[in-house]
């Protein structure tokens, strides 16, 4: 931690050194951020660029801050909030999520899966790492900024004592040079010890960051450096530690977490994933006049193509490491038969560039909509482990993909986007995906009505690692696996005012693959439909405030893919303002529940949930988890004090995942201060 703090401290006095007077007015509007209606004026042609910012007191000043993510293919730029607003603060440090929809291990950092079909991604290339995904940051997630001053956040999350504990650490920072190029660090460091034995996890995640938004060209930088270290326990040894305490104390005493069995001791998963990615464009275009506010005229900068390049890199390695494994947890040994230890390790690397030319939306009148094509080229390469342990078997894959976009990202009423793309060359070829999506706003009365509709069909080879895999106690080499058909279709229904906001969807999947309750990757070559539909209404009486979500999924294949028929979250608290108003207070409790069913287990030396053993299978759901909290709003400043899981001890199936429960009963703490200066 004092490490961290050090680098922390260190980037911030180089950064302000030599630009701490900098105020000047940045990009006023999302269509300015995205191209259109981008004027010379924002270049610095204006009286104010002219004043010695050594004299201007930075406290008085502005600092309107936008922060936008950009798209990974494309680099187009979207606008997002700010991450200021206190509402469901004390939830963001949660591993089950804002509203409880993961299923997690139990502590900080640990490995997490959601019960809700469609907030599922599909297996990456390197598919280690996507169960840390509440954790780990890809390109289009990560937060670009842009503000008038220089702007730090630190945010701090404390719970435990320092032999149980959890603690996480965030600061971000962000510069502008000029009114184009701003550039920062993020840093995220996160470490839970565990109630229960060997459970610790200790996360980084470092970001260096640049971004530049000028008339005619733009880019933006991201390096993200990531590691995980989590200890293995394979869970305890008997659920009945947590189900029926007195039974296995015989009367006695009730068990400590610390003091309940485990089925490992001396395991670990590591994991290092870190990439460069690279999304510039230069515009062409031209010049005409038109009036600013004070009638004056001006000329402004009007795009009309893009030319647009897009390179990631990035590179990864995952290490299994277990001196004292349990004889009868893994079915098989393949390399060390003579041992019970385990050290298994694998690589991936890509590349992947890509080139676009973009006939941009909104240069006259007819220009209507966007139009973009793009060509791809990825190439990945895998280390995998021989039998001798020592060899290494090597994998390289191509592929090669066209496609286009078709978008309308301006004006009120309608937007919309459509992009397909078809593999050409390589292992690319008979895979393609199309995406479509569609919002609509409207004025109903006083209040804005939006539908909006989503689709995607795709046909695609399953992830390199769900093909071939070896290691110790997993080895596969599945050259036969078919192509995934994924039909999907989604629509929305929300209104601002009476906060309501309705989801409904249906997928249809076909050879829909998966880890089998041997923790080995399985195909079902039948269809499986899901439907999903997820209702959150907000009611409000003075200071009082009820917030509801309630979430119905079905599947037609409950064996290969079990889901929680419902899944509830309900937020009750009292929302006031007193200190003359300027200090905001939540005090409240939430729950979060859903309905039994054979949830997916997790398996240590693959790293990733699989489905149960029939034999042995245990539901888990059926339990609420109940948090009492206050948050505090006071100008830049945002804390919360919450009494986690405070119904512990009430009896039930608290578990999350199979053989590890809950965290029990603990008081959590966190702050988040944002710096203009």
């Amino acid at each position: 931690m004092k490490r961290i703090t050090f680098i922390y401290i260190l980037f911030t006095v180089l950064s302000q050194t030599s630009l701490h007077a900098q105020y000047r007015e940045m990009p006023g509007s999302p269509n300015r951020m995205n191209n259109r209606n981008t004027s010379d004026n924002r270049n610095g042609q204006n009286n104010e660029e002219h004043q010695d910012s050594t004299k201007v007191n930075s406290a008085s000043i502005d600092p309107k801050l936008y922060m936008w993510t950009v798209d990974e293919r494309l680099g187009n730029i979207q606008l997002i909030p700010a991450d200021t607003a206190f509402h469901h603060f004390q939830n963001q440090n949660l591993v089950e999520g804002v509203t409880g929809h993961k299923n997690h291990l139990g502590n900080l950092g640990s490995p997490s899966m959601s019960r809700i079909y469609f907030e599922r991604s599909d297996f990456s290339q390197y598919l280690f790492i996507d169960p840390y995904s509440s954790f780990f940051v890809k390109p289009q997630e990560f937060k670009f900024s842009n503000s008038r001053l220089p702007y730090t956040n630190l945010t701090y999350f404390k719970s435990g004592s320092s032999v149980d504990g959890e603690e996480r650490f965030k600061s971000y920072f962000s510069v502008n040079v000029n009114k184009r190029m701003a550039f920062g660090f993020n840093i995220d460091y996160q470490y839970g010890r565990g109630f229960y034995s060997n459970q610790s996890t200790a996360h980084f995640n470092g970001s260096l960051f640049g971004s530049y938004l000028g008339s005619h060209y733009q880019a933006h930088l991201l390096y993200n450096n990531f590691f995980t270290k989590m200890v293995e326990n394979g869970g305890i040894t008997d659920d009945r530690y947590i189900t029926n305490p007195l039974a296995m104390s015989e009367g006695k005493k009730k068990y400590e977490p610390v003091n309940i069995p485990t089925l490992f001791t001396d395991t670990w998963n590591r994991n290092h994933d870190s990439y460069i990615f690279l999304t510039h464009r230069y515009n062409l275009g031209f010049n005409r006049e038109k009036e600013n506010e004070k009638k004056q005229k001006e000329k402004e900068f009007v795009p009309v193509t893009s030319f647009i390049h897009t390179v990631k890199y990035e590179s990864a390695r995952r290490k299994y490491l277990s001196l004292s494994e349990n004889k009868d947890f893994y079915e098989n040994i393949y390399i060390n038969k003579n041992a019970l230890s385990s050290k298994d390790s694998t690589s991936y690397s890509s590349i992947k560039n890509t080139f676009a030319i973009a006939l941009l939306e909104g240069f006259n009148k007819y220009a209507q909509a966007g139009l973009t094509g793009f060509i791809s080229h990825e190439i990945r390469q895998y280390k995998l482990m021989d039998k001798d342990s020592v060899s290494v078997n090597k994998y390289t894959e191509n592929e090669v993909y066209a496609g286009g976009e078709l978008s309308r990202k301006s004006g009120k009423l309608l937007h919309y986007s459509a992009t397909g793309e078809v593999g050409i060359l390589k292992e690319s070829i008979g895979q393609f995906r199309l995406k479509g999506n569609m919002d609509l706003n409207f004025r109903f009365k006083k209040d804005t009505v939006t539908f909006i509709a989503r689709g995607t069909i795709s046909n695609t080879l399953p992830a390199f690692y769900l093909r071939h895999y070896h290691s110790n106690h997993f080895w596969w080499d599945n050259d036969d696996l078919s192509k995934e058909f994924k039909t999907r279709m989604e629509g929305e229904f929300s209104v601002k005012r009476w906060e309501t906001n309705l989801k409904v969807g249906v997928e249809n999947i076909k050879n829909y693959t998966y880890f089998n309750s041997k923790a080995v990757p399985e195909q079902y070559n039948g269809n499986i439909q899901i439907i999903s539909a997820v209702l959150s209404q907000n009611f409000k009486a003075g200071i009082l405030h009820l917030d509801n979500e309630v979430s119905y999924q079905k599947t037609s294949n409950s064996t290969v893919l079990p889901l929680p028929d419902f899944s509830l979250y309900h937020n009750l608290y009292l929302e006031t303002k007193i200190s003359k108003k300027v200090l905001s207070v939540q005090l409240g409790a939430d729950v979060r529940y859903f309905t039994k069913y054979m949830a997916p287990v997790y398996t240590p030396a693959i790293g990733n949930f699989n489905l149960q053993d029939a034999a042995k299978s245990v539901e888990i759901g059926g339990y609420p988890i109940v948090n009492l909290y206050a948050n505090l709003h006071l100008k830049r400043t945002r804390i919360f004090a919450m009494l986690y899981h405070v119904n512990q001890g009430s009896g039930g199936n608290s578990f999350y995942v199979p053989h590890y429960p809950i965290n029990p009963r603990i008081f959590k703490l966190g702050i988040s201060w944002n710096f203009y200066d």
